[in-house]
């Protein structure tokens, strides 16, 4: 080689390695004056759950306190719970949902 003469390197590629976005649950949370039927009708509307789902995470959630009624990305999770919200209050109900991030 001269002095003149470069010597080239191949260059390697490097792939950022992406995570999965981290995932959220939507909580649905018991209350002593929402009706039931109209709990089944929000889980319907909102999660497009058919009226059996909506029924079982309903009475799951009278019997426990609270029941997950989906999991998925922050924001949809988050647009999801306060749609629910939203629509209870419209009807004056006080039907509560929450979202906390999944282990």
């Amino acid at each position: 080689m001269s002095d003149n003469d470069v010597a080239l390197k191949p260059k390697t590629k490097v792939k950022p390695k992406l995570d999965k976005p981290k995932l959220y649950k939507v909580i649905l949370v018991n209350d002593d004056y929402t009706p039931r039927e109209f709990v089944i009708v929000i889980l319907k509307a909102v999660f497009r759950m058919s009226e059996e789902t909506g029924y079982r995470v309903m009475m799951t959630a009278h019997k426990l306190g609270s029941c997950v009624v989906v999991v998925c990305a922050r924001d949809i999770a988050e647009t999801k719970a306060k749609e629910g919200i939203d629509l209870a209050k419209e009807m004056g109900f006080p039907l509560m949902f929450t979202t906390e991030p999944e282990e």
